[in-house]
């Protein structure tokens, strides 16, 4: 596995908290949070899940290379693409599903590049942005996990995934970790 993306929105920020404080030390995958958050605010993101975590956690930059022990968030407004030399673009093109940075757009753009090496959560949120790319991670060989519909603060971003796919693997958050740990070194 290359990377191990999280995509999530209202009611998913504490779940992800709860993953960062149960990765495996060992672990070091990169991993990207696409989180919806305002833009023109001053944001507290990248220091609150730095407290969680042995990662490196810092918002992704425009021609960065991926690398592994990073946490990456991506930046309000923007939407994160992987390039083929697996360098970040940021992209200022039109919202999808009303959102900018969008979990599909990200979602898309990796599994595209990455294809089996790519892994796809969607957490909780209140719209249906991220259910079409997590379908393509999942067309394209890699692994997707949606949130336990009883766990998720708002479940609609899960239930429009398995709406569109059924077979992505709906998981508790004592699984998920448990899934990503599996990652380790």
């Amino acid at each position: 596995m290359e990377v191990i993306i999280i995509g999530g929105s209202a009611g998913s920020y504490e779940y992800i908290l709860s993953i960062l404080d149960g990765l495996d030390i060992k672990l070091v995958i990169p991993i990207v949070i696409v989180l919806h958050r305002p833009k023109n605010t001053e944001s507290f993101l990248e220091k609150q899940l730095q407290l969680r975590t042995h990662y490196t956690v810092k918002e992704a930059e425009n021609n960065e290379f991926m690398q592994e022990k990073f946490i990456y968030t991506v930046p309000a407004d923007y939407h994160l693409l992987l390039e083929r030399d697996k360098k970040f673009s940021l992209d200022t093109s039109e919202k999808v599903n009303f959102s900018r940075p969008s979990i599909d757009v990200v979602f898309e753009s990796f599994s595209e590049v990455l294809k089996v090496n790519c892994c796809g959560i969607l957490l909780s949120g209140s719209n249906n942005d991220g259910a079409q790319g997590l379908k393509l991670i999942a067309e394209n060989g890699g692994v997707t996990m949606v949130q336990d519909l009883t766990e998720a603060e708002f479940d609609m971003m899960p239930k429009a995934a398995l709406e569109i796919y059924k077979n992505h693997q709906i998981v508790s958050l004592d699984i998920i970790i448990k899934k990503i740990n599996q990652y380790a070194k």
